[in-house]
């Protein structure tokens, strides 16, 4: 069932943006067939949206069959529900670096994902709002339902707080009400909070610590990218903004995952933390609501 890329129902929706945002948004109703997008196929860096990859691929890997162990359970579900960045940069570099983006471009069916040219910083993958909601319903409909239950019943326990002290309580967890399942990213905030703005409470810290050899040794040589925006030269062929703020949000509401939203966005470097936060959350209750119309 997995989404067509120009399906017949689809309809061309569109959101006041507010100065200096650059935004793309798709919302798929599984219930009717709508969908309702704006410059859904415009590619993003993913930030922590290509953990998605990383957790769907670890699972098709190893089979419906096999008892993920203690070990990584420790980090496959702080990084579904924390974002926690060390745990992706382990299953990242254990599982095949870029490898894991190309197999997910073929199993789902990709059209404007591909991986980093810089092959060590995941978060620089480029992704668009069709291919991550595609990714979504590759996931509900298409994989083992052992990974869906995983996936989408790890990211129903999505953290307001995330492991590296940043609130992801933004866009969909407070734009709309009902049972949310939600995976966000953001990059370019720099590599920890700005004082007054640190999220305290239930976070991957509280889970375990995340302290192994092949951890440390994973970090030392992959990450999400942070602290080198602007290098534009690693992405080569990619046009891809690695300069601005990126803030995005994505998942399920309902019951029964009946609403696939997806949003991305980019916002000026002079603009705060609380600032983006507060503005994506309001275009997403915009494009969610105004695809019920």
């Amino acid at each position: 069932m997995a989404m067509a890329a120009a399906p017949a129902s689809a309809a061309t929706s569109s959101a006041d943006l507010p100065e200096g945002m650059t935004a793309s948004y798709i919302v798929v109703d599984q219930e009717t067939g709508t969908v309702s997008a704006s410059d859904e196929h415009k590619q993003y860096r993913s930030a922590s949206l290509v953990k998605l990859f990383i957790a769907l691929d670890y699972l098709e890997s190893h089979g419906p069959d096999y008892e993920i162990p203690a070990d990584d359970l420790a980090l496959l579900e702080p990084m579904l529900r924390s974002s926690n960045d060390d745990a992706a940069s382990t299953l990242w570099v254990r599982d095949g670096w870029d490898e894991i983006v190309k197999r997910m471009v073929t199993t789902i069916g990709l059209t404007d994902t591909a991986p980093p040219t810089a092959r060590g910083k995941w978060g620089y993958t480029a992704i668009s709002a069709a291919d991550i909601a595609k990714t979504y319903q590759y996931i509900l409909h298409d994989a083992n339902p052992k990974y869906r239950d995983f996936i989408m019943g790890n990211l129903a326990q999505s953290t307001k707080c995330g492991s590296d002290g940043f609130d992801q309580s933004f866009g969909l967890p407070s734009a709309v009400p009902g049972p949310k399942a939600v995976k966000q990213g953001w990059s370019g905030f720099g590599a920890a909070p700005a004082p007054g703005q640190e999220c305290t409470g239930t976070n991957a810290r509280t889970l375990r610590v995340l302290n192994s050899p092949e951890v440390k040794a994973a970090t030392a040589v992959a990450s999400s990218g942070e602290g080198t925006l602007g290098a534009k030269s690693a992405f080569s062929a990619q046009d891809i903004d690695l300069t601005s703020r990126a803030m995005h949000t994505s998942g399920t509401v309902g019951a029964n995952n009946c609403k696939i939203v997806v949003v991305l966005t980019l916002e000026p470097t002079t603009l705060s933390w609380q600032d983006s936060a507060s503005r994506i959350t309001q275009l997403t209750q915009d494009v969610f609501f105004q695809s019920a119309l």
